[in-house]
């Protein structure tokens, strides 16, 4: 291997030294929206005289180098007006380029420039999916939801009914690298999952990479999802909000000093505690009881923007999030005693990155960012009686979380068309909180406080990477080599390092079809210990160990692109991927036990998925929308779990198909509609029962016994096939001083019964059978929303 390694790095470091200039100029810049200032995230720019062309950088940057010549210049980002310049380069020349928003999408036309089909890039198994569009999907209670919407995509699955997670080409929720605006983000559900934590209004755009890692990303072993917040409008105060059937949201923005500095916040909250609390506390006092109810959740996402010069801009952003669920009951009796308690859950996250931004000189940019990421999770229930002067109280507290400040920077370079270079290395200080209970005890005499539960650890984590991006004609590859350490500290010191190669190949053919392929190395050096029946916030973030080493996979891909008669994008991909050390509760542990080591709970095995992806996508015109196919095999194997043997994972469905189409009927009225068909999820179901005797009465003459199940191989049945349709109807109407929206739609529109979960019961005669518990019935929905 190391001399792959080595022979990978000549070849990058040899492209950086003979990526030579000669008699050549380069033309750079930024490219942004005209109304609101906000940077374009990979807008394309194309010299139709050369046929040669890159794209905008995460940050609205590009750099174009041509020989000495007249230059016609074409640049064009979906949902924009196409700009063309035409200069004779004899020199080199900064150009900052304003888009402005097609009046009809449907009649926008990229003229000459093909650098922005699918079937000219070298990434594959990666998806952008417009943040207009995720709005218009019909979705639960018409909560707008990016992870929901992502499930429609092929490749991705979610947990079940109504869950936001994400399971992508085989792997679990934990093995996703989630980045909002570069801060990993380790909870993203609210409600026990059936909302996601980001808030449509406040995202710029959503990327999904599924396969065919670049060496920039690393730390996962199976998806990078980049969501990156709005910046604000730097030329005019601006609004939006909505209100819906169980939250509200709201935000504002605007420039702080014009066309230099700008700001946006944008808030989101459920309201159902709110309406409930008045029947809720009625009903309670005619028991003499004062009761409260606490069940909501909110957002919070700000953002700050700063353009110092034109060569130096800084980004300060954040997001709190937290979900609440509680019971404050008070009860009080005539003589003055009170009894209380008091039950509350809570959780959430909280991000926050400061970036600076550097444009070196007109070939090399530069990104430094400092970030912090928190996710928490507080249990408390607390038990007060005071009796005739007398107080007794006790109360169990339970915490866990996971802390990380980190620092990273990254250089964008670009010397020619033919090479696009990044580099960059990164920090990462973990503090991990597995799970404590901390028990008080006040009665009479006794005053008992104590905590039980593992100790709290701490570890480093590096990295460091290198990529080029190479045109050779019809062949473009990216190449790439990431490095990363791990230091775990504490009572079992350990480091672990890992070198990985990353390849990513496409080959035009003289008829625009494209052939690709990739393959990936990655490592993961942290866990979540999750019981794969829940999906629950007390899921803990763990460490590797001494004894539980880094999960690591290595994963190839390849198939064809193309885009047909310039209005779908259709692509088709086959994969296989093998994961080593994937962490799992062995059998029969209770986990969220009083025991103090985590590491006595868990087992760690292998994983194996294959498939194949079918994708048909169109993007432009009246109508758009996609339609996806996967056929996929997932299987888990441990020494301690199922005797040995390989099973199928839970979430093995050998069949996912999701249409997704939306229609505007007019200028003010359109429609959407989404249908998904899966092949139910594998369970472990009970095969016999049978009496045991637990105790016998000699004297009387009784045997008492009990039953018990004996279950099968692990998750050898499945439930019924999962399948739904949602559909949305939009009417919009613009007034003089704001736009609005009415938004009416139904989730689930032919009532199907699918199964959430089965249990082994009884019929009306007495007879034991297996019994399906189905949880959405047909859903209406309705909100408003505005824009001003």
């Amino acid at each position: 291997m190391n001399k792959y390694v080595l022979l990978l790095l000549a070849v990058l470091l040899g492209s950086t030294l003979f990526a030579q200039s000669g008699n050549k100029f380069t033309i750079s810049g930024y490219i942004s929206d005209g109304a609101s200032g906000e940077e374009l995230i990979s807008a394309n720019i194309f010299d139709v005289r050369s046929a040669k062309g890159t794209v905008t950088n995460t940050y609205g940057f590009y750099s174009l180098t041509l020989p000495k010549d007249s230059v016609i210049l074409s640049v064009s980002y979906i949902g924009y007006e196409t700009q063309t310049f035409r200069l004779y380069l004899d020199k080199d020349i900064n150009l900052d380029i304003s888009l402005s928003d097609a009046v009809e999408l449907s009649t926008v036309e990229v003229v000459g420039t093909k650098v922005d089909r699918i079937e000219e890039d070298a990434q594959m198994s990666r998806v952008e999916v417009p943040v207009e569009q995720i709005k218009k999907v019909p979705a639960l209670l018409g909560e707008v939801d990016v992870l929901k919407t992502l499930q429609l995509l092929p490749g991705v699955q979610s947990g079940g009914e109504g869950q936001s997670g994400l399971y992508v080409r085989g792997g679990s929720p934990d093995q996703n690298l989630i980045l909002l605006d570069g801060v990993p983000v380790y909870n993203v559900s609210h409600l026990l999952g059936f909302f996601s934590v980001f808030n449509a209004d406040a995202i710029k755009n959503v990327t999904l990479t599924k396969g065919g890692f670049p060496a920039r990303f690393g730390g996962r072993l199976s998806s990078v999802l980049e969501i990156n917040m709005k910046e604000g409008n730097l030329s005019e105060f601006h609004g939006e909000g909505s209100i819906g059937l169980v939250s509200s949201k709201l935000s504002l923005e605007g420039p702080i000093v014009k066309d230099k500095a700008s700001f946006i916040v944008s808030a989101r909250r459920t309201y159902i505690d709110i309406l409930a609390q008045p029947f809720i506390r009625q009903a309670a006092k005619e028991d003499d009881v004062d009761l409260k109810l606490k069940l909501f959740f909110y957002d919070l996402n700000a953002k700050v923007n700063v353009k110092l010069n034109d060569k130096h801009r800084l980004y300060l952003s954040s997001y709190s999030g937290s979900d609440v669920f509680g019971i404050d009951s008070r009860e009080t009796y005539s003589d003055g005693d009170m009894f209380n308690i008091d039950n509350q859950t809570d959780w959430g996250n909280v991000t926050t990155a400061l970036r600076w931004n550097y444009q070196i000189n007109n070939k090399l940019f530069a990104n430094t960012t400092l970030t912090y990421s928190q996710f928490r999770f507080d249990f408390l229930a607390a038990i007060e009686d005071i009796y005739d002067g007398n107080k007794n109280a006790f109360s169990a507290k339970y915490t866990s979380g996971i802390y990380d400040i980190a620092g990273k920077v990254d250089f964008d370079y670009i010397p020619n068309p033919n090479h696009y270079i990044r580099f960059g290395a990164s920090a990462t200080h973990h503090r991990y909180d597995p799970g404590a209970f901390q028990f008080d005890l006040e009665a009479d005499d006794v005053d008992f406080d104590t905590i039980i539960g593992s100790q709290e650890a701490k570890s480093m984590e590096y990295s460091i990477y290198l990529e080029d991006e190479i045109s050779i004609g019809a062949l473009k590859a990216n190449v790439g080599i990431h490095a990363s350490g791990f230091k775990v500290r504490g009572n079992e010191s350990e480091f672990y390092y890992s070198i990985q190669p990353r390849l990513g190949l496409r080959y035009l053919l003289d008829n625009d079809l494209a052939i690709k392929a990739s393959f990936a190395t990655m490592a993961q050096y942290i866990n979540l210990l999750t019981n794969e029946s829940l999906s629950l916030p007390t899921d803990l973030w763990v460490p590797s160990t001494a004894r539980v080493r880094p999960q690591t996979s290595w994963q190839v891909a390849a198939g064809v692109a193309k885009t047909l008669w310039d209005k779908y994008e259709f692509s088709v991909e086959g994969y296989y991927k093998q994961m080593k050390n994937v962490v799992s509760y062995k059998e029969g542990v209770d986990f969220i036990g009083l025991e103090n080591d985590w590491q006595d709970k868990v087992t760690q095995g292998d994983g194996e998925a294959y498939g194949v992806e079918v994708f048909l996508q169109k993007k432009k015109g009246k109508t758009t929308g996609w339609l996806g196919y996967t056929l996929s095999w997932n299987w888990r194997q441990f020494d301690e779990i199922n005797g040995g043997e390989r099973y199928p994972f839970k979430y093995d469905r050998r069949h996912d198909v999701s249409l997704v189409l939306s229609h505007q009927l007019s200028k003010r009225v359109s429609i959407t509609g989404a249908w998904v068909y899966g092949t139910g999820n594998s369970i472990t179901l009970p095969l016999f029962r049978y009496t045991t005797p637990v105790y016998v009465d000699i004297e009387g003459g009784n045997v008492f016994v009990r039953e018990v199940e004996t279950i099968g191989k692990k998750n050898a049945f499945r439930m019924n096939a999962y399948h739904r349709m949602d559909i949305n109807f939009e009417f919009y109407k613009k007034k003089r001083k704001y736009e609005r929206w009415w938004t009416i739609g139904a989730y689930n529109v032919y009532n199907r019964k699918n199964p959430y979960f089965i249990y082994a019961g009884r019929d009306d005669e007495g007879n034991r059978t297996f019994k399906q518990v189905s949880l959405f019935p047909i859903i209406p929905s309705v909100s408003w929303r505005f824009k001003f």
